[in-house]
């Protein structure tokens, strides 16, 4: 695993993002751990986080990319982030925009903040963490009467590799749905690979009980 990948694991249990206990998913489902981006709260933590999008990003689509895309509003702090990370670290000038959930009807109007894509850019959408694909439909729906742009990527902070609606992951479902891909920085793999039986700052973040507790839930949900 790419120490990067490593550090944005370490980073999200340190900045009470990633969590293990027991929860409830938004379909319904009891998981033993749970991914709050709402969590993130201070400059530093949004200037680190914007540098793991960024180096994703670059490792997923390279330059192929002309505008950075976050739906609101969780998506609005991760497109500013990481269009400045890319520009700082990595000496690459991208464009972001973001929606209003409700279009401002009077003033310029519209429901687009920041860059107004155009034809035949290449857009690369910026979210947390996205599994019924709700939020991608409405991106592309939007985006859609404005201009005729391609949609090169999806990049989220988590891959949870689990079921959709169907079989199939989550993801693979929106790449099917969409025609577009999508690349997690880290996957829950690479998670319970690095945090299983490791103590951080003192404390064992998921020992032997939560790992079994992981692995069922694995064996329930997780896809092929």
């Amino acid at each position: 695993m790419e120490s990067y990948k490593q550090e944005f694991i370490e980073f999200m249990v340190r900045s009470g993002v990633l969590l293990f206990g027991d929860f409830v998913t938004k379909s319904g489902r009891q998981t033993p751990f749970f991914i709050n981006t709402g969590k993130y709260e201070t400059g530093a933590q949004m200037t680190m986080l914007g540098k793991y999008y960024a180096r994703a990003l670059r490792g997923a689509v390279g330059e192929d990319v002309d505008v950075l895309f976050g739906p609101a509003y969780k998506g609005i702090p991760l497109v500013v982030s990481t269009a400045m990370a890319l520009a700082e670290e990595h000496g690459q000038h991208v464009s972001f925009c973001f929606n209003r959930k409700e279009a401002k009807d009077h003033g310029e109007g519209g429901s687009l903040i920041g860059h107004t894509p155009r034809e035949g850019e290449r857009v690369v959408i910026v979210e947390d963490v996205t599994t019924a694909g709700t939020s991608i439909r409405e991106t592309v729906a939007l985006l859609k009467p404005v201009a005729r742009v391609r949609f090169t990527g999806i990049v989220v902070s988590v891959d949870r590799m689990e079921k959709g609606s169907g079989e199939k992951s989550a993801l693979e479902e929106i790449r099917e749905t969409f025609g577009i891909p999508v690349f997690p920085i880290v996957t829950l793999q690479e998670i319970v690979e690095h945090l299983a039986g490791r103590e951080l700052d003192g404390r064992m973040v998921i020992d032997e009980a939560m790992l079994q507790k992981v692995r069922q839930y694995r064996e329930q949900y997780g896809a092929p």
